[in-house]
């Protein structure tokens, strides 16, 4: 079985397991004072890695709910579970199953699936960006007044100045709508898919963008920093937009940036 298959069969095993599950959290451990994990999240990210390691037991595996497994095979699998946590566990059917593959450090692979509209969003280095089959690209929404956002808040957003709360309240007023759902993968995929013009978060993790950020950059998309450097997926800032807007919010995320708001 090949690197993209395995990965689509275990991202569609792991979603039908949580759908199933959906309103029936029994267990919530709290990480951080809003940082939650549920039974579903480790008992998504046990299936997943299963599924991996059955098939390719020489590859490296890092996933969000436990230590990472190193090995020395140049392959990396970069895991999710269950993105969208907060949501899952107040029955808010907004949230995915996230499966990035790392070749040599390089994201070659994503597959991002949300079992609740059954949508499977695939994407390999070089070959495109797919929503169920179908290819799929940005908007061509040109400018930011009429551009539809999506961002997201740190876990600390209670103790650090470094919360999004003054880039929230700056695009509230220069773009068309914004929307917070919850879901960095998912948010990253709808920018690929054209539903979302503009997306921007601080302080994401590897397992949130290692997928969506593949899948936005061979839609057309483009993700960087907040200055405009080149994206990886251990940057503390995050920005993806369509591409013809992104010069706008990035003259605006750069304006105010992290270390202007830590002094």
């Amino acid at each position: 079985m090949d690197i993209k298959n395995t990965a689509i069969n275990a991202a569609r095993k792991a979603g039908l397991v949580l759908k199933e599950n959906l309103g029936k959290v029994n267990r919530i451990e709290f990480k951080g004072a809003v940082d939650i994990v549920t039974e579903m999240d480790k008992r998504s990210e046990a299936l997943i890695k299963e599924e991996i390691t059955k098939t390719f037991p020489d590859h490296g595996i890092l996933a969000e709910e436990s230590d990472e497994l190193k090995t020395t095979s140049g392959f990396r699998w970069v895991i999710d579970p269950l993105d969208g946590t907060t949501n899952y566990a107040h029955g808010f059917p907004f949230f995915c199953v996230s499966i990035g593959f790392e070749e040599k450090g390089e994201v070659v692979l994503g597959v991002v699936y949300d079992p609740m509209l059954d949508e499977l969003f695939v994407a390999e280095k070089g070959k495109g960006a797919y929503l169920n089959g179908s290819r799929i690209h940005v908007s061509k929404v040109g400018s930011l007044d009429r551009s539809l956002l999506a961002t997201g808040f740190p876990y600390d957003l209670r103790t650090s100045k470094e919360n999004n709360l003054d880039f929230f309240s700056i695009f509230s007023l220069k773009a068309q709508a914004i929307r917070r759902a919850g879901s960095a993968a998912l948010d990253l995929s709808y920018i690929a898919s054209g539903r979302f013009d503009g997306y921007w978060e601080l302080k994401l993790k590897p397992w949130d963008v290692a997928a969506g950020s593949l899948i936005v950059k061979e839609a057309g998309g483009v993700i960087t920093d907040f200055k405009g450097n080149p994206y990886s997926i251990y940057s503390l800032e995050c920005l993806a937009t369509n591409g013809l807007i992104h010069n706008d919010m990035m003259e605006i995320l750069s304006r105010t940036t992290v270390d202007d708001n830590a002094s």
